[in-house]
């Protein structure tokens, strides 16, 4: 059981999966929202359904699963839209991530939550202890973005647009790990987190 939960969050392509690894290459377990949002939508899934529902039988494959990147273009494309999804799913994913969170052994556990800021921050998330963001430029973000999910700019700017401004995100964070380099620098950084974190989890 771990009793401290510390918040991961970041922008997209900010490398929060890289410093996931990382925590976790140090005994930590990490809850990954993006994974639960998968398990929540499952075939089968009350959250499925309801997305059916609001969305239209189009939104689905003919094997029965979430045509997420049909969906995905919707939900970018209107801001309306993306909070309807978000209504759907957050609650189901914050219930998974912190069930996984305090199920975890070891000293804290971590729950990796890309939209933590968007999903309504602190208030929301009223069991996180702390919260570590990582943070990118913009621009480091947008090439990345480019090269990682091979598509256009003017997408890859409208899902970097569809999220928190990275002030909005850094007004959150207890602790800040900085990546707009190379991924040998976020090991140190890393480390005396944990350090910190193993500390804080003992008091």
């Amino acid at each position: 059981m771990s009793n401290f939960i510390v918040g991961l969050t970041g922008g997209i392509a900010s490398g929060k999966s890289e410093v996931s690894r990382r925590f976790e290459a140090l005994g930590i377990t990490v809850a990954d929202a993006d994974i639960a949002a998968r398990e929540v939508v499952a075939v089968g899934s009350p959250a499925l359904a309801e997305i059916v529902e609001r969305f239209g039988p189009d939104v689905v494959q003919a094997d029965g699963s979430l045509d997420r990147s049909r969906l995905r273009q919707r939900v970018f494309a209107d801001a309306g839209e993306r909070r309807a999804l978000e209504a759907i799913t957050h609650p189901a994913i914050r219930a998974r991530v912190k069930s996984l969170c305090e199920s975890a052994p070891g000293p804290y556990a971590m729950a990796a939550i890309p939209l933590l800021t968007e999903a309504g921050g602190r208030p929301s998330y009223p069991w996180l202890d702390r919260i570590l963001v990582i943070d990118t430029p913009e621009a480091v973000q947008l090439s990345r973005l480019l090269r990682r999910d091979t598509i256009d700019e003017v997408l890859a700017q409208r899902m970097i647009d569809a999220q928190a401004t990275r002030q909005q995100r850094l007004a959150l964070a207890d602790d800040v790990i900085l990546n707009d380099g190379l991924p040998e620098q976020l090991q140190p950084q890393v480390e005396r987190l944990d350090s910190l974190y193993r500390h804080l989890a003992r008091q």
